[in-house]
């Protein structure tokens, strides 16, 4: 089993929101491309998440209030480095994907990349998932103009740009709310396709209607709450 690298100085700080992942974290950290970070945000695991990511190199970051959004938030400001990504922790997004992206944002091509994921095998996109999420793009393409197909959690940008943008939900809504602010703000956002295999263990959202329903709700709210400009 190879352990995630923490040489410093690291190029790249990884965002990893984490809540009962342990079964999936040493796939995910052996991933994490040579010569970056791995930030492991424990959100209140009980199956030793945390001591599993630190045992295999990882920082690890404890946030007690419970939400994606607050668990991605906690990785973002504890990152040092200028380019900041963002991967699910349960090997249904392999990190090393995210190479490209990085070179992206740091070329100058784009502020903000994001990976449209392609559901690999039965199971690995629920249909009431991908409904909600097709349903959550349309939104968005009328309220900014973007033409995206998924607002998946694979992304990369710049660290203080980022936290420029003032972002304030801490729950399903935080992906979207960072869309539609780099948005206001006239970033450059490009999408690429990448893989998107069957989770490890049970889904906590996107895994049953009740999740789904919920991570919608709390995505529209985002867009009926951030007007044009980015203020509320």
């Amino acid at each position: 089993m190879k352990a995630v690298t923490t040489s410093l100085p690291h190029t790249v700080d990884v965002v990893l929101p984490c809540l009962d992942e342990a079964e999936a974290l040493p796939w995910v950290l052996a991933r994490i491309p040579a010569g970056w970070r791995a930030i492991v945000v424990d959100n209140g695991s009980t199956d030793g998440s945390a001591e599993v990511a630190r045992a295999l190199g990882a920082t690890v970051v404890r946030e007690e209030r419970r939400g994606f959004g607050a668990a991605c938030h906690a990785g973002l400001l504890a990152a040092t480095a200028d380019l900041v990504c963002f991967c699910d922790c349960d090997a249904s997004l392999d990190p090393g994907l995210l190479v490209p992206f990085a070179e992206e944002v740091r070329a100058g091509g784009a502020d903000l990349v994001l990976g449209r994921r392609r559901p690999q095998g039965r199971g690995s996109w629920p249909a009431h998932a991908r409904a909600g999420n097709l349903a959550l793009s349309l939104l968005l393409r009328r309220r900014t103009g973007l033409a995206l197909r998924d607002l998946g959690p694979l992304r990369a940008a710049r660290r203080a740009p980022l936290l420029a943008l003032g972002l304030t939900d801490r729950r399903s809504g935080y992906p979207l709310e960072m869309v539609v602010r780099a948005a206001d703000a006239g970033w450059r956002v490009t999408e690429h396709d990448v893989p998107y295999l069957p989770r490890s263990g049970a889904s906590k959202v996107t895994g049953t209607w009740r999740g789904t329903w919920q991570a919608v709700r709390d995505m529209s709210r985002v867009l009926r709450d951030t007007p044009p400009g980015g203020t509320r």
